[in-house]
This record gives structure tokens, sequence and C-alpha cells, in this order.
């Protein structure tokens, strides 16, 4: 005989929705867990710390996120919004320049703000729908500062996208050997590549030609994989605590 819920007179009702309801509440605290713990660690944190401070087993993580990438995704939704949102309020800056400096300092001390989002930033994430409607939000906003701190005549008429790109990766380098030593390094960084960016007059000559979007792209792959590689250090490096620390590659993406 089938069992009916009395709540709703239907067969099986109430296991379903416990079981919708766990499958939530644990994709949840999964994304929570994530956001922490790339936060801490970057995004080639072991997924196992995730699974453990969200209180779920390794398995459960992988039933909800078959992928890093999908988690990745889940995890920084959030914060790609946030960025879209900080080169549309640029727009609404009293004039280009305000905006276009505010948009870029933003975006940078986001970077340095969360670990993971610099790798997210620099490194690219999945192409789902909602991600790729997230990026051409953005460029189409990007595009939109850019052009208008141009029309107004304080933004050099060669500053192209892809340079914004080279800042990120830039900025991502600085935050790497930086972070915890002098944490603010950065800031200086970005100040002095915006006043490079403004119209002051006569100049030596143009800038070098940029890179393309599609060298970007590559390079934005090469250093992902690049990233994911753990790094060797023989054992006679650390056998003498006055030998040489190794200094972490560095580099970095839109």
């Amino acid at each position: 005989m089938s069992h009916q819920s009395p709540e709703s007179g239907r067969t099986g009702v109430r296991p379903c929705r416990t079981l919708r309801a766990d499958a939530e509440r644990n994709r949840s605290r999964l994304v929570e867990a994530a956001q922490a713990v790339f936060a801490e660690s970057g995004l080639d944190a072991p997924l196992e710390d995730i699974a453990e401070r969200a209180g779920v087993g390794i398995a459960t993580l992988y039933r909800r996120f078959p992928s890093r990438e999908e988690l990745i995704a889940a995890t920084y939704e959030a914060k790609m919004t946030e960025y879209a949102k900080a080169a549309e309020e640029a727009l609404d800056a009293p004039d280009a320049w305000t905006g276009f400096t505010g948009c870029i300092e933003r975006i940078c001390a986001m970077q340095a703000e969360n670990r993971g989002f610099t790798n997210a930033v620099t490194m690219g994430l999945p192409s789902s729908e909602e991600m790729k409607a997230l990026k051409d939000r953005t460029k189409g906003a990007i595009d939109a500062v850019v052009h208008r701190a141009q029309e107004e005549g304080v933004l050099r008429e060669d500053f192209v996208a892809e340079d914004i790109t080279l800042l990120l990766l830039a900025n991502a380098g600085v935050l790497r050997a930086t972070r915890d030593a002098a944490p603010h390094a950065w800031r200086r960084l970005i100040a002095y590549l915006l006043e490079s960016f403004q119209v002051q007059g006569d100049r030596s000559g143009p800038l070098p030609a940029p890179p393309t979007a599609i060298q970007m792209r590559r390079a934005m792959m090469a250093y992902k994989a690049q990233a994911s590689r753990p790094e060797q250090v023989e054992p006679d490096d650390c056998e003498n605590e006055d030998s040489p620390v190794p200094v972490p590659s560095t580099g970095a993406v839109i």
C-alpha cells in the first residue's frame, strides 16, 4: 500500500521535499565554505578543505559540483556582479577621469581583498550562461568608461581595453609577492599606472602596440596552467635557514 502524506494527500511528497531541502542546504553551505577557503588560499585550495568546513563529505561536494570550475563559478558569481557594478557606477561619476580611476582602483581593491577573486579575475571563469552574461555586461560598461574618458580628452587615445588586462596582470603579480609583507604596495603601482594613462601634454612618443584580445586570452590560459602546477622545492633548499627563500612566479588576467 502506498503511503500518503497527510499535508498533501500525494504519495511520497514529504521525503522528496526533505531531500530537495537537504540538497539546497548542502549547496549553500558548500558555496559559503568555498568563499572562505578560496579567499584565504586561492582557487587551487584542496576541495577536501571546503567539504570539511561545510560539514559534508567530499562525495556530497562532487554531487553538487562535479568539477572545481563549477564550484568556482557558483562561488564568485556575486563578486563578478560587483565587478560589473563597479564599471557601471563609474559612468555616474561627475567627470570621466574620476569615473575611470575610481573603477580601476575599486577592481584592484577587490583583487587585494580576496586571494581567490584575484585568480578568478586574472584566469577567467567557466562560461555558464549566467557568467557569460556577466562578462558581456562588464565589458560593455568598461568600454563605455574608456570611451567617455577619451571623448573628454583625459585618457590617452591609444589606451585600449586590453591595457586593463595588463594592469590586472601586474597587480596580481604584486599582490602575490607582497600580500603579507607589504599589503598596500599595490596602491603605489596602480597610482603610477593611472598617471601614465592620463593625457599630460606632449609625450616622447606613442606607446608600443598593445597586445590583441587573442594574445591576452592565450596569456590567461598559460597563467592558469602555470598556477595549477605545484611548485617544486628541492630538499637542499630548505636545509639551511640562511639559504635564499625561493620567490614564487608571478602573472595574471581579466
